[in-house]
């Protein structure tokens, strides 16, 4: 090496006849130079740009080792590729570059380090190019051995760097103007801190993620690009998602993870804002925008349109295929680099993208090899058990003699269906069999709407569309009969995901909304998704976009949605504490009535001592009178709380299998005292929570019959 042989040199080119000083510096060397001097252990960062700064990420300490024994390995690293961050990112080790796998990202600058400086602004540690760092270490190495310090280097930028001695070493910048006649740079300026190896800088270094994966889960964005109040992409807040995850696995699953029973769970994004604005309805939009108010206006047209957006037939088929074809496409790439996988895949959706997920997930069919279909039109309903063509309707109906009419006219059974009276007309069809064919196409269609779901769930078949089989509307037809009228999507053709999601997360989701709004009353309690089993619809209390899905279902029962417990276990403190407060509240009620109602019988009692004696016979009477109904008021004042303990469980469908679908979190102690003020962020909270994390993992992990090491209360 370099150092060794500079070393030899100046150990070569020393005085013969050291002084006596000299002479105990060389018996230093012979002695105790292996001893004195160690070689540094590099690690390996990468740079990213957060805030418009360059900031330097160590990698977990596995995939430093992996990324240093493929250095250190002897191969050339020109086309050496490292996976390295569970498999989401890939290290190309001879461009020193590191690229996102699943998603689109700037590729990142890696770097083997070893020397560090203290940064301007902040106090984190910067390092040093790796060719300056071995200049450094070399310096430094002759330092050590030679026991010679205050060594003088000039960086590339020339910047100076002293080192006093192994505990002190600092970094001058130069000053402007300095050097502008030749003269050398100088020790002017504050001084930084100059630190050598990792293990002398403060930084946290993870111990890396487990190589199982058991599960993976598809998560798809809302409206806007920004997810959350710190404005971060949808593959920042997930990367959020996925470290609770990790964290709760340890101290949640550690009997499991122990026995190596479970690996991790992964969570890739999908980004579909992206795609839509790159269309060019941005530049489209941005020429009917008013000038004022301009950073409000451009909020609302990246952000709140897309709402507009989904309710778009043209953009709403966008967003659909984009979704659906990300997802495909990822889950195929996940399976080339992960051939050994055998878990299960869930969506999860925040916002607007559960709405996306919904709908996509309603149009799907029970066989992975159907082909796509299209959203039938609300004015059209066709069966798709009905395998006669148009010759045999007509057959049937004895008006075989117009099929040639029918067919000169390229009318098939769609377009029949759309005809009216005036068409046939002038298509020469007389009155008589015009009456019949109207009647027949408008009788099938109606029948259809009604009575599909009866004849469906007798024959066992799966219900495979929500707005087919399974909604119904108030709306009234010449017999006054619940009529079909769909769940108001947008007449786009869906795509086929090429997996089968086992559960469905919604999170912070409108989904009741929307389909309230498009005109449903309620959902079928035999309805259920064609190719998923589970349905949880997570929220926070004070979340202004999210809705209830079980009301819906059970239109005429009011009920609470079910409490997610803290994954601490418990209540949190607040929440008992008013409990407590209204239990001792309705107490104090029921006794002082009681007491007033005593006192006043007292007060009202007549006190002639003629009638003592007749009157303690009243007493015996009047108190168990009292005493029956005291416990009627507090019966009456506790009934809804012992209903609730007693009431039998409540049937919400069949959308999550049975189970109960609306989850609810429990709210902060600082968000109750203001519901307003925290609303937005209750929207935009569940990145990281633990609790709707616990959730999502205890669901997934139970469908493999893994179960949390202690229930939470």
């Amino acid at each position: 090496m370099s150092s060794v042989e500079s070393l030899q040199e100046q150990l070569s080119q020393s005085d013969p006849s050291p002084s006596p000083n000299s002479c105990s510096s060389f018996e230093l060397i012979d002695m105790d130079a292996g001893s004195l001097y160690e070689p540094v252990s590099p690690h390996w960062f990468y740079c990213k740009i957060i805030d418009s700064k360059e900031t330097w990420i160590p990698f977990n300490s596995e995939d430093s080792q992996q990324l240093e024994e493929a250095y250190s390995s002897g191969k050339d690293c020109n086309g050496r590729v490292v996976p390295t961050d569970g498999g989401r990112y890939d290290v190309h080790l001879g461009e020193r570059m590191r690229y996102a796998v699943y998603w689109d990202e700037l590729a990142s600058e890696v770097r083997r380090c070893t020397w560090f400086y203290k940064g301007d602004k902040d106090n984190k540690y910067v390092p040093y190019s790796e060719s300056f760092s071995q200049v450094l270490e070399e310096t430094y190495m002759l330092a050590v051995t030679l026991d010679e310090w205050k060594k003088k280097l000039e960086s590339p930028n020339r910047e100076i760097i002293i080192l006093h001695n192994p505990k002190l070493m600092v970094h001058y910048q130069p000053v402007a103007g300095s050097d502008e006649w030749g003269s050398t740079p100088t020790e002017q300026g504050r001084p930084r801190t100059v630190k050598r190896g990792v293990e002398n800088i403060s930084v946290d270094i993870h111990c890396g993620e487990p190589l199982q994966i058991d599960h993976l889960v598809f998560v798809v964005h809302g409206i806007g690009p920004a997810c959350d109040l710190r404005f971060r992409s949808i593959v920042q807040c997930v990367n959020d998602f996925r470290s609770v995850s990790l964290n709760l696995l340890q101290t949640h699953f550690k009997k499991a993870q122990e026995n190596q029973q479970i690996g991790r769970v992964e969570f890739l994004p999908v980004n579909w804002h992206s795609p839509l604005h790159s269309t060019g309805v941005d530049v489209d939009l941005q020429r009917i925008t008013l000038p004022s108010i301009n950073r409000l206006r451009h909020f609302t047209n990246d952000t709140i349109l897309d709402v507009f957006f989904y309710n778009s037939p043209t953009y709403c088929q966008t967003i659909v295929d984009t979704v659906a074809s990300e997802m495909n496409r990822i889950y195929k790439l996940f399976l080339q680099r992960n051939p050994y996988f055998k878990g299960g895949v869930s969506i999860a959706g925040h916002s607007l993208g559960s709405l996306i997920l919904f709908d996509i997930l309603t149009n799907q069919k029970d066989s992975l090899g159907d082909t796509d279909s299209k959203k039938d039109s609300p004015d059209i309903v066709m069966d798709h058990g009905d395998t006669l063509t148009l010759e045999e309707d007509l057959k049937k109906l004895q008006l075989s003699e117009f099929f040639s009419i029918f067919e000169k006219e390229k009318v098939d059974k769609e377009a029949l269906a759309l005809c009216t009276d005036r068409d046939l007309q002038e298509m020469g069809i007389p009155l008589g069999p015009r009456k019949k064919i109207l009647n027949y196409f408008r009788t099938r269609k109606n029948s259809m709407g009604i009575n599909r779901l009866t004849l469906q769930s007798a024959s066992g078949a799966n219900m495979s569309n929500l707005s087919k089989e399974s909604e119904f509307c108030s709306g009234t037809a010449g017999n006054d009969q619940h009529l079909d009228v769909g769940i108001g999507q947008v007449s786009v053709k869906y795509p086929r995901l090429i997996y089968k999601p086992e559960i469905f997360f919604a999170f912070g989701s409108p989904i009741g909304m929307f389909l309230t709004v498009r005109g449903l009353k309620r959902i079928d309690p035999n309805y259920k998704f064609p190719t998923c089993k589970g349905f949880f619809n997570i929220y926070h209390p004070f979340d202004p976009v999210a809705y209830r899905i079980e009301p819906m279902v059970v239109p005429g029962v009011e009920f609470e949605p079910m409490l997610i417990p803290h994954h601490k276990g418990r209540k949190r403190m607040h929440l008992e504490l008013r409990e407590g407060l209204t239990r001792m509240s309705m107490d104090l009620k029921n006794n002082l009535l009681g007491s007033l109602r005593m006192a006043w019988k007292s007060f009202t009692r007549t006190p002639y001592p003629a009638l003592q004696a007749s009157e303690t016979a009243e007493e015996t009477e009047a108190e168990p009178e009292s005493g029956s109904e005291k416990p009627s008021d507090v019966s009456t004042e506790e009934s809804p709380a012992a209903g609730k303990e007693d009431a039998p469980p409540i049937n919400v469908g069949m959308l999550n299998g049975g189970q109960r679908i609306d989850y609810v979190l429990q709210e902060k102690p600082i968000e109750s005292f203001n519901e307003y003020l925290f609303a937005l962020q209750s929207h935009l909270c569940y990145w990281e929570s633990e609790d709707t994390v616990l959730l999502v993992l205890k669901e997934i992990y139970q469908t493999q019959g893994i179960f949390l090491d202690q229930p939470l209360q």
